[in-house]
């Protein structure tokens, strides 16, 4: 017995130049509900991205000529919905230094190669149903400033407008925001399985600091504890 396609199914951009890795994906997520178009390079993809509404993309970051993160550093740099398209990027296991520079150029998230198909639907999932989440009701959310966090929902609300998160972002936020006011030290932030370094929690507080305080180099909310990790300190 067959399940049923959702009435209006998400459009999901997968990018890979393995022919073979491309056509398995395009079917099995097609099978999970999801409508798929597939590129087998970045040339293509930007055609299908200028032509076409995506509500999320997959991208390999090894491929031929232009790889995947020159793609997603052009999808960030234009404007509108595309410019605000998730991503998941698909990385070689033993490329560490992959994922980082994903994470710097505005992934949402990462899966390393290879990988379960059902770990990659469930996280496609979790992004978009972050990304399609509305505002949050109520004063549940953390003053920062001129932005609100809410946990529960991983929404920043900056002015009154949406401020585009990632999903290691929200994580960081989400963990800081359990203990307000008190440092939490950098191995409890750290995922040894994946940034043993710990280079790409920097890199969030960094991206995060632009997004929220309103001097990023003194900043007054999310604060470096030397010596120690990091600290939210809402208002």
């Amino acid at each position: 017995m067959t399940t049923a396609a959702p009435a209006n199914p998400r459009h999901l951009l997968v990018v890979d130049d393995d022919d073979r890795i491309r056509e398995l994906l395009k079917t099995f997520l097609t099978r999970s509900g999801f409508r798929v178009t597939a590129a087998a390079g970045a040339v293509p993809a930007r055609q299908l991205l200028e032509a076409l509404d995506f509500d999320l993309a997959v991208l390999d970051v090894m491929m031929p000529g232009e790889d995947g993160l020159s793609l997603i550093a052009w999808l960030r740099g234009r404007s509108g919905r595309t410019g605000r398209l998730p991503v998941l990027m698909l990385t070689a296991r033993g490329e560490p230094g992959d994922r980082i520079e994903g994470l710097r150029r505005g992934a949402d998230d990462y899966l390393a190669k290879p990988f379960e198909p059902e770990e990659l639907v469930l996280r496609i999932e979790a992004i978009l149903r972050r990304a399609t989440e509305g505002p949050a009701n109520g004063g549940s959310g953390l003053s920062l400033g001129p932005c609100i966090f809410d946990p529960g929902r991983g929404e920043l609300i900056r002015d009154g407008r949406p401020v585009r998160l990632t999903e290691a972002e929200v994580s960081l936020l989400r963990r800081l925001a359990q203990s307000p006011h008190e440092p939490v030290e950098r191995r409890d932030l750290i995922q040894p399985d994946v940034d043993p370094s710990g280079r790409a929690i920097d890199i969030q507080v960094t991206r995060l600091r632009r997004k929220i305080e309103t001097d990023p180099r003194s900043p007054r909310y999310l604060q470096t504890v030397r010596g120690i990790g990091y600290l939210l300190a809402p208002d």
